[in-house]
């Protein structure tokens, strides 16, 4: 679980894989994504059903997923970023599978995640699919493209 000193670690593990995606810098990103969701941790994961996970090398974050609920029976996967070097060798299936875990122990019935865009996260997209997530209608106001679901 992340600690209250790992927030900007994980941020930046964001906006790193975010500007590798998009090529987008930490300034523009911050126009569509404020992290007030990393600003009070405790409130908007743990203390609402939720879960919030980083993956460690050493003392270093270098990835992150998070759970958070939207209602008593549908929670949504959030904040699945891995720095490309740990991409591909298991670690995101890890993180994946221990907040599905949660969700479904936590009496979640159904698991939601938004994607921003098709053509730049295809892997994303292939690795949510091998997960059994299915492509649903928009579920969100959000600025992302391609909405999943998966029963738990």
């Amino acid at each position: 679980m992340i600690e209250a000193h790992q927030i900007e670690d994980a941020i930046n593990v964001i906006v790193e894989v975010c500007q590798e995606l998009w090529s987008i810098s930490k300034e523009e990103l911050s126009r569509y994504d404020t992290f007030q969701d990393l600003q009070n941790v405790q409130q908007q994961y743990f203390n609402n059903k939720g879960n919030f996970l980083v993956l460690l090398d050493g003392e270093r974050i270098v990835g992150t997923g998070a759970v958070r609920r939207l209602d008593d029976e549908v929670c949504e996967l959030k904040r699945m970023w891995l720095l490309k070097l740990y991409r591909g060798r298991g670690f995101g299936l890890q993180i994946a599978q221990m907040l599905i875990n949660f969700a479904s122990t936590h009496g979640y019935k159904r698991m939601r995640l938004d994607l921003a865009n098709e053509q730049k996260q295809i892997q994303a997209l292939n690795f949510y699919t091998r997960l059994g997530f299915y492509t649903i209608e928009r579920y969100n106001g959000g600025l992302c493209q391609v909405f999943m679901e998966k029963q738990l």
